[in-house]
């Protein structure tokens, strides 16, 4: 016996609520519903024509029978759903010592074509390090991408990356001791007896080490045509004589990098270039320093020792904010004022994962 079923006029109609509750997202359905105008099931061969005169004195019953069972499947799978957004982390992590905290601010903004969420963004410590609150545009996401087409938008405001400037600032990240450098001569006060004399004179031969420490929190600034960094370090001139470290000089710099970043599959990277640099003598036990003898030898320090050390750090990059089981595809990067934008394409790449976005019917 062939059973034969057709149904007409099927319309599906669905009222959502998406709001932010607790830094997470919330789904409700609000309203659900099933219409079928018509169904008719025939059968063919056997005992068909026993059957049929039931088949038919129920249709309509049949047919209620078939809304009620969509309807239900379509509760049960905004449910999973709800359930999905509800177990998004709260934060990415970064390193051993930093996480992004992408929790949601505020209400999703829907148009006729998209939808926009706002995350707070910003770098948190794993351990509990107080960072200094900085001005954050708390306010609705604004995307902007040159090529509507593209499926996804990422704005991230200079506050990011301010917070992970004062996070690892604070975390005593942004300090170390230089021993080793490209030009070994220069950790040497024989290589600085025509610059600073009294330091020959007083520490002849000796060999000596540069204690570098940043005063303040990098101060990155962004533009539409590009992003300034700011970096104001002090640089301690260590002698070492048998098994002590002496201070005999420290060095105040001003240093302006010119930034750029790229996409690294889902992470956003970057490096710096120097830009210019000034300087100031703000202690000495050697006598005054002649700083425009000296200053031909912190530009060499900062662009052979200091930049790559922040460039092989800003390559890694950090994570953004992609759902997993996707990948950015053909990304592109726009600056505006006090913006980086991330407009791509996505690409599936875990079927795994994204079969749990999809409940099955």
């Amino acid at each position: 016996m062939l059973l034969v079923g057709k149904v007409e006029g099927m319309q599906v109609g669905l009222s959502l609520g998406l709001e932010n509750q607790n830094g997470t997202l919330k789904l409700s359905l609000m309203d659900c519903g099933c219409y079928v105008k018509d169904i008719s099931i025939k059968l063919d061969g056997g005992a068909s024509w026993l059957y049929q005169g039931m088949i038919d004195a129920f249709e309509e019953q049949i047919g209620a029978a078939v809304e009620s069972a969509i309807t239900k499947k379509l509760r049960e799978a905004i449910l999973e759903f709800d359930s999905f957004l509800q177990a998004l982390p709260k934060e990415i992590p970064v390193d051993d010592n930093a996480s992004l905290n992408v929790t949601f601010v505020k209400d999703p903004s829907l148009s006729n074509s998209t939808i926009g969420f706002n995350i707070n963004g910003l770098f948190t410590a794993k351990e509990k390090i107080p960072v200094p609150m900085l001005n954050y545009k708390n306010s609705q996401p604004s995307v902007f991408c040159t090529d509507p087409s593209k499926m996804l938008g990422i704005s991230l405001d200079e506050a990011v990356f301010n917070s992970a400037s004062a996070l690892y600032y604070d975390a005593k990240f942004m300090q170390w001791i230089v021993d080793k450098i490209p030009d070994q001569n220069l950790l040497n006060t024989a290589g600085w007896r025509f610059i600073v004399p009294q330091l020959y004179k007083k520490y002849p031969n000796y060999d000596m080490n540069l204690n570098i420490s940043l005063s303040s929190p990098p101060i990155i600034r962004i533009s539409g045509h590009d992003i300034d960094a700011t970096v104001y370090a002090d640089l301690i001139i260590d002698v070492l004589k048998a098994d002590q470290v002496i201070p005999v000089a420290c060095i105040s710099l001003d240093i302006r990098g010119s930034g750029s970043v790229r996409i690294s599959g889902n992470k956003l990277g970057g490096s710096v270039k120097l830009i210019d640099f000034s300087m100031s003598l703000k202690w000495s036990n050697v006598g005054n320093l002649r700083l425009y003898l000296v200053q031909p030898v912190m530009w060499t320090l900062i662009q052979t020792v200091f930049l790559p050390y922040a460039n092989a750090h800003l390559g890694q990059g950090f994570p953004l904010p992609i759902i997993r089981g996707f990948t950015l595809q053909n990304a592109e990067i726009i600056l505006s004022s006090a913006t980086i934008t991330v407009c791509s394409d996505l690409e599936f790449t875990e079927s795994q994962a994204i079969n749990q976005l999809v409940p099955e019917f």
